[in-house]
């Protein structure tokens, strides 16, 4: 089922919420530039195990309100908060994808992990998805900065060449078309709003204050989210795992769908 969520006066955000009878409910934050359907391969699947679903779309994205402000680390943790409170979720998993990982480890040092019992950081950009003075990690700000760009200046090919980017394997010219209708379902300004936000912002301190058990799953050839941030996560998370997957780009929860979703649940039933 499908509802919306008011965060904020003026902000709804959409919420798909899959098997809501079901026990051990699993809170999805999905990446930039994308919605909730990038998980459509894990709601197909999880909720035949019994398992509750629930994802959500970040603001200016996928069916969500796009206000024009809104897009920092922190107002996007607070989003979930919400999300967490009008659901009533106690005890569940949040997982995060890329920029969704970023938020997850936010929420869990500004609202102390509110509610949640295990966390899983999937491709996440944490603790910086660029690189810094003391940080020699990630991309290049100018990367990020061309992306930026060239969503202002021409959207739908910064979507199709990031989607290029965003696969190790072989995908099909539907599923490539697919991944790019759900880009373009944002708001441009939201698109490079986040952007500027996972390019400027940090989760290093909010590491440090994750309390829960942490499953780093991440593509060995992510060319977004570079490998190395994840062996830096499995570092500095009290009571982390991190499993590499071999064959995987940025889309391993669906370029190794099955692998994936067998890591996962096992580590939700623990």
């Amino acid at each position: 089922m499908g509802y919306y969520v008011r965060v904020e006066a003026d902000v709804n955000l959409y919420v798909e919420d899959v098997n809501p009878g079901g026990g051990k409910p699993i809170l999805f934050i999905h990446g930039w530039p994308a919605s909730h359907k990038l998980f459509e391969y894990q709601f197909d699947q999880l909720p035949k195990m019994g398992y509750r679903c629930i994802g959500m779309d970040i603001r200016g994205f996928g069916q969500s309100d796009k206000p024009w402000r809104g897009y920092n680390y922190d107002r996007l943790a607070d989003d979930v908060r919400g999300v967490v409170e009008a659901l009533a979720l106690q005890d569940f998993t949040l997982a995060g994808h890329s920029v969704g990982g970023a938020i997850a480890a936010r929420y869990m040092g500004r609202h102390g992990g509110y509610g949640v019992s295990k966390l899983a950081l999937i491709a996440a950009a944490a603790p910086s998805l660029t690189q810094r003075p003391d940080f020699p990690y990630g991309l290049p700000k100018e990367a990020v900065t061309k992306l930026i760009q060239d969503t202002e200046n021409d959207r739908p090919k910064m979507l199709e060449e990031f989607g290029d980017m965003f696969f190790f394997q072989y995908i099909t010219r539907p599923f490539s078309d697919w991944f790019f209708q759900m880009g373009l379902q944002a708001a441009g300004w939201a698109t490079a709003a986040v952007a500027t936000a996972f390019r400027d912002e940090n989760v290093f301190a909010d590491l440090g204050n994750i309390q829960v058990p942490t499953l780093i799953l991440h593509g060995v050839h992510d060319k977004v989210c570079l490998f190395e941030l994840a062996e830096v996560m499995e570092e500095r998370i009290q009571n982390a795992r991190l499993v590499p997957f071999l064959y995987s780009g940025h889309g391993l929860m669906w370029e190794e769908r099955e692998k994936f979703n067998k890591e996962l649940l096992a580590f939700v039933a623990e």
